[in-house]
């Protein structure tokens, strides 16, 4: 029985992620996706935490082209309800959209200008990276490097490139239509 309880709990508490970030909130789907494999293998070493801070770096992401990525070949998002300094992801957005933590020391970066890395100071506290001034963050339906699950979802939701900007091209559709 206490097995079941804690199947159920879990179970409400992920749908509570997604519905934080899906429907008509603003974090909803977009209709497209990409899981096709990076066609080559990110510039940063794997890992995203270094033992001084974040690793990013940059890969080739199917028909985004080259996009910024964390030390495990993860695309890195920018999400357009930020504004440069300022998270606004919170509660089940963060749950969907993992920030990317800013780590203890200097970011290792590779492919990236360091004029263009900063870090913020989220309301819980904690330390989350930024580039161009803008929060990134990683979307937790791309299971494994070179995915860009994320990509245009729910029209808010972007890459961003090694120059800072954000990528606002639809990723190529691979799938059921529902943006998963």
């Amino acid at each position: 029985m206490k097995r079941m309880g804690w199947f159920v709990g879990v179970t409400a508490l992920g749908l509570a992620g997604l519905t934080a970030c899906g429907g008509g909130n603003g974090y909803g789907s977009s209709g497209s996706s990409s899981s096709a494999p990076a066609s080559q293998a990110p510039s940063s070493a794997p890992g995203s935490q270094a033992a001084g801070g974040s690793k990013l770096g940059t890969a080739s992401v199917g028909s985004l082209g080259t996009v910024v990525v964390d030390g495990n070949g993860r695309t890195v998002y920018v999400f357009d309800k930020d504004t440069k300094n300022k998270s606004n992801c919170e509660g089940g957005c963060l749950a969907q959209w993992p920030a990317v933590a800013a780590g203890a020391g200097t970011p290792q970066l590779t492919g990236i200008s360091p004029s263009l890395v900063g870090m913020i100071t989220r309301s819980d506290g904690t330390k989350q990276l930024t580039i161009n001034g803008m929060p990134i963050y990683l979307f937790a339906r791309d299971t494994q490097a070179g995915q860009a699950n994320g990509q245009a979802f729910g029209g808010i939701w972007w890459a961003i490139g090694p120059d800072g900007k954000k990528i606002t091209t639809k990723a190529s559709s691979s799938g059921n239509g529902n943006g998963y």
